[in-house]
Order: C-alpha cells, then structure tokens, then sequence
C-alpha cells in the first residue's frame, strides 16, 4: 500500500500514563520541612492513607514526553484543511485571539457596574451596528449563546408578535413551514416554541417547492416559515422573495437560519430579500472558534417591527455614554445569563474590523470559488446530485462508488489515511449517501489541488480495490470503530481492572 500523505504525525500508540509508571520514579519532591512536622493540621478523616496507591510514578521527563506526543495526535486547523468547513473549523487568524486576551477584556467580571465597563459595552455597541449593516436588520440582541438558541430566540419573536398582533386569535396560527432539507435544530426550535411542523418538499433541483409551499399555505394557520439560504445542499434559494411574499400574504413571517452566511456576508442581505429575523453564528461565520463545544455566540437579528421582543437587557448609547437599558415591557426575556459571551464577541469585532467591508466581501466570493473548483473538479468522478451551482459548499453523493460495495462512510474513512479530516457526511438527508465538502475561504489551491486529487485516489482504489477503502483506516493507531458501541458505550477512564473487565465481559 502506497499513500501520500498531506500531513506527517507520529504512528506508534501511546501508553497510558498509568501503564508508564515505574516504582520508584519521581517527577517531583517537595522541599525539606523548615517547620517541626505534625499530623494534627487536617482531620484524619481528611487525610488518606494509602500512600498514594494507583498514583502513577513517573518523572518529570516522562510526563512531558507522554504528553507532548499526546498533543499532536489530534488533527487540527493548524495541521490541514477541514472540509467540515465553516460549521467547526473556518480559519480563525491569532490576531483575533490576540485581542480577545487582552486584559481588560478577559478580567472583565460580568457584575462589574456600567461605569466601568463602558470600553466592553461600546464594543458590544459597535458590533451590533456592524451585524445590522451586514444583514439590513435594524433589531439586534447578542445575548443568545448559540446558534440554536438564536435561532429559538428567533422562533419566540415570531411567536411573540403574532400573540400580539392576533390576540385570542393567534391560537390558529401555530404551523411552522420547514423545507426537508432543514437542519434538525428548526424543526426542535418550533416544537419548543409551541407550533407544529409542516415539511415542504425540495424540488429535483435542490431548491423550496413554490407549488407545495403555495399548497400549504392555502391550508390556512400558517406562523412562517423557517429556511436557510444558502440551503443545506449548498444551493442558493433563488426564489427567496417569493418565498417571502407568499408567507406574508399568508399573514406569516419568515426566519432565516444564518449558518450558511459564510456565502452572503458583504454580497447580499437577508433583510433586503424580505427575511423578518435571522441568527448568525459568531462562532463559525465570523471566526470563532467552534470545535470542541463552544462557546459560541448567536446573534438574533430582526425587522423593526419586531424590535420591542427582543431580549433584555439592550445595550444602547446616551449621548457619550452607553447603558443596558431593562424597559422593553414586550420583550421574550433573557436568554442567557448576563450579556452573552462576550469573548465571542470580542474576536468577532476584531475579525469584522480586520477585513473591512471589502475585506469581508473578498472572504465571501473566495469562499464561494473554493466549492465551485471543487464541485467542478470533482464532478466526473462523484455522483453530483443537483446541477445548480453550488455556494460555499459542494455536494456529492456515493452512488458511483457504491456500486462496488463503497459507501460515503468507507470513502469518509478512507481520507483519514490520505491526511484529510473526512467532510460532513449523510447529510442532507435528501441526498443517499451525501457528501458536503465545504473548504471555506480560507484553504488555497495547493490544499484544494491535493484534496481533489486525494478524492480521485481514493475513487479509484474504490473501482479497483474496494475492500482497501471498506477496511479504512490503516494508517491511524486506532482502526475502524463499531460508531454505534462507541457513542453509546463509551469507556471515558481507565481502571485498575479495565484490562481483566474486558476479557471477562
């Protein structure tokens, strides 16, 4: 076998710490006592006494080395490209992290007064002002911790002004319209917001359903609709003011899932399409880092008429100064303790004001290319589901592969051996078999070069030799998991019997 390889790591397994431990090494000694020794400082009962029993005995070398080899094992940003794209692992430049160290921002504690922290509340000022030109959303709050939860946030803003506008009557407005293709969190946001989900169908092309959409509408209780656009098949809505005037003719109002804003950002603006509310993720559209669980940052972003919901507190300017104005007797809440994460917000400032207005522009149509030459690079080798031009992400499916018994799984796998973290795979659910390969802006044509050329490698090991792709991975310490007993089962720590346990079970 024969392989090559875009990042080089070490191959050898590591022990575990406790199976390194040698008796009698030591990795520290505390100082000679200077005070007469006694035992009557801590309760007995709060001292053990077991001298340390099952406490690995290392050195100081021995730990550092065991650690350092750990530490590189891990892919990363700063080893190669992620073709998960913007939803964990968009590039994310030092500086930003730079500046959201800085002292006064770090050690800022969230109980401080308004006087002292005006320097954080004209930050957040000025970000709010930056995201409302970006999307031509007059309301803001970036108080949501989260895309999902911005995106509830968004869903309870709707709820709460059709409750306002309608009265009694709003009670029959309770369908939420949410096309196949969505992500899962719409669907949950609408549930927990008290409407029931409708599904409108795709059409061949990718794209809403105008004819079912209009359909479902004429059944009458129509809330709004809730789609992203781009679209989860990397497509963009080109009907997305038909969309909008038909729900509104239908006296509803219409959420904008923001995640794939990656494309739009200094291009387009959601508000000027007729989209009443959106959420951004801070966290992946404007750098952030994602992967790892968070934190994130989620701005909900709406139309005026929309405003008086929003979350509480508002940060606003008086004259030279800024406050968090509490009196907006309409608003949903809070939705999250304190202002939000406020570091997020920090990086995402410093991203915004690094690339100016042209800058963030550039970032967008780089983006939307890198998908394009992929997409167009690869589409005589992977089966490409839609025809449409892609935005920032390309879509295949496994249907040329899986006719010699290869699926998405095996070819995800598989890339792991050629120094690629695998692309998102089965999803959207529209597509059997769906590979979403997003590069972001941020990967150059070298990187995009070997990427493709690893993808036609590895179709045709797939032609060729299939059971090489089925059995992927080779290269990594640990083979090809069973997926189901490792999330399910997960062995989260090490005992002293695990080894015996194992065999007996």
């Amino acid at each position: 076998m024969s392989i090559k390889k875009v990042t080089q790591h070490p191959t050898q397994n590591e022990a575990l710490i406790f199976e390194r431990s040698q008796t009698g090494r030591v990795g520290y000694r505390l100082p000679k006592l200077d005070v007469p020794e006694t035992n009557n400082i801590l309760p007995a009962d709060l001292r053990r006494d077991d001298d340390l029993t099952g406490v690995p005995e290392v050195s100081e070398v021995d730990v550092v080395r065991h650690f350092t080899r750990i530490s590189t094992w891990n892919y990363s940003i700063d080893l190669g490209m992620y073709p998960l794209g913007s939803c964990t692992m968009k590039y994310n430049s030092r500086l930003n992290e730079k500046v959201a160290r800085i002292g006064g921002f770090a050690g800022l504690h969230p109980l401080a007064p308004e006087e002292e922290t005006q320097g954080a509340l004209e930050l957040i000022y000025h970000l709010q002002n930056d995201l409302c030109e970006i999307t031509g959303l007059p309301g803001i709050s970036l108080q949501p911790a989260a895309g999902a939860q911005g995106e509830m946030t968004g869903v309870m803003l709707i709820r709460a002004f059709l409750d306002q506008r309608d009265g009694e009557a709003s009670k029959d407005r309770r369908v939420m319209l949410i096309p196949e293709s969505a992500h899962g969190t719409n669907p949950a946001s609408a549930a927990m917001s008290g409407f029931t989900v409708k599904t409108i169908r795709a059409t061949a092309d990718g794209l809403t359903d105008m004819e079912h959409l209009r359909e479902l509408c004429n059944e009458g209780g129509v809330a709004g609709v809730m789609f992203t656009n781009p679209n989860t098949c990397g497509i963009f809505e080109r009907n997305i003011q038909e969309i909008c005037n038909t729900i509104h003719a239908a006296g509803g109002l219409v959420y904008m899932d923001g995640a794939n804003m990656n494309a739009l950002v200094g291009v387009a603006r959601p508000g000027d399409m007729g989209v009443d509310v959106i959420h951004l993720n801070l966290h992946k559209t404007f750098s952030t880092p994602h992967g790892g669980g968070g934190p994130g940052c989620g701005p909900c972003l709406c139309s005026a008429e929309l405003a008086p919901f929003l979350p509480t507190p508002r940060i606003e300017k008086n004259g030279d100064s800024y406050k968090l104005n509490y009196d907006y007797p309409h608003s949903i809440g809070r939705v999250k303790a304190f202002f939000g994460n406020f570091g997020m917000m920090v990086r995402a400032l410093s991203y915004i004001y690094t690339h100016g207005a042209e800058g963030l522009k550039e970032a967008t149509e780089a983006a939307v290319l890198n998908a394009r030459y992929v997409s167009h690079e690869l589409k005589d080798t992977y089966d490409k589901p839609f025809e449409s031009d892609c935005m920032h992400e390309a879509i295949f499916s496994h249907k040329n592969q899986s006719k010699k018994g290869v699926v998405t799984l095996d070819i995800a796998k598989r890339l792991i051996d050629y120094g690629f973290h695998p692309p998102t795979v089965y999803f959207p659910l529209v597509v059997e078999g769906a590979m979403l390969i997003e590069p972001t802006e941020s990967v150059g044509r070298a990187d995009l070069d070997a990427f493709i050329e690893a993808m036609k490698d590895i179709d045709q090991e797939a032609q060729e030799n299939p059971q090489l792709v089925i059995d992927a991975p080779h290269t990594t310490r640990i083979g090809r998991l069973d997926e189901a007993t490792a999330a399910r089962k997960p062995v989260l720590r090490w005992r002293l019997d695990m080894e015996a346990t194992a065999k007996s079970a």
